[in-house]
């Protein structure tokens, strides 16, 4: 009779769990999705142990698509919602709302090994659209520039193309990766290679960053935006978010949160 008491306790208490536990989908760019989102869900469950997540980092275009289509309560993306993908929403009925979570500023990185300490813009531009395909244009010595970017999926795609490239398109020849540690990973491979990535992947071993303009990225320049290549970064919900959801907005909008934001390597809102 003892164990049967202790077997239904048992049962009763799972089922109890289960009933309290709550799960989130967030979708959505690999820059939040890789390293932040997850630690700030690690946090939010110690405090919430009632909470699962299931996040998905396979880029900002998969995450506002996600919001659109109701298979996510939050979208995170590097950039802003295109107008397509607004009237697209607004056609379901769905009202995109962005809340900015933190800022990053988009680092030109080179291998370790390379001698080019400087750029310009303008050399960015022509080394990312094709117009200059060897170091020896840009000061360096003679090799054939691997130019390394994100994938078309990707907000960072979409940023880099409009904050460095004037809109232009990438060089036919450019190589393109699922994430920033790939991209920095590839770099750090190759002598000759050439990409960006968020702040929080710039001290990758085997690469370095490169000023432009005599500027690198850092808290500073990214919040008084003399950094050239800064963003803002966001999530996306349906209109204003309602329960688990808005909770874990709300607590990554918190000190606790943008605390962790801050250790991570990107920008507090604050």
């Amino acid at each position: 009779m003892k164990l049967k008491h202790l077997a239904l306790t048992a049962a009763l208490a799972l089922l109890t769990t289960h009933a309290h536990a709550e799960r989130l989908v967030i979708k959505g760019s690999d820059t939040l999705g890789a390293k932040l989102v997850p630690q700030l869900a690690e946090q939010f469950k110690s405090q919430n142990p009632g909470t699962t997540f299931d996040i998905a980092a396979e880029g900002s275009t998969t995450g506002l698509s996600a919001i659109i289509d109701g298979t996510a309560q939050i979208g995170m993306s590097s950039r802003r919602a295109k107008p397509a993908e607004v009237g697209t929403a607004s056609g379901k009925g769905v009202n995109m709302k962005p809340t900015i979570v933190a800022y990053d500023g988009m680092a030109v990185i080179v291998n370790a090994k390379n001698p080019i300490n400087a750029m310009t813009r303008k050399q960015v531009e022509q080394i990312f659209t094709g117009d200059v395909t060897d170091w020896s244009a840009v000061g360096g010595t003679g090799g054939k520039i691997s130019v390394y970017t994100r994938n078309t999926s990707s907000g960072t795609y979409s940023d880099w193309k409009e904050l460095a490239m004037k809109k232009r398109d990438y060089s036919g020849a450019s190589q393109k990766m699922a994430g920033n540690e790939q991209i920095a990973a590839e770099v750090a491979k190759n002598a000759n290679g050439i990409g960006y990535v968020g702040m929080a992947y710039m001290n990758a071993g085997g690469v370095k960053v490169i000023p432009i303009d005599g500027t690198k990225p850092s808290n500073q320049t990214v919040q008084n935006k003399t950094y050239p290549y800064a963003r803002p970064t966001f999530y996306y919900t349906n209109g204003d978010p309602g329960g688990v959801a808005k909770q874990f907005v709300d607590f990554t909008l918190s000190s606790a949160g943008q605390k962790i934001v801050d250790r991570v390597g990107f920008v507090p809102i604050k």
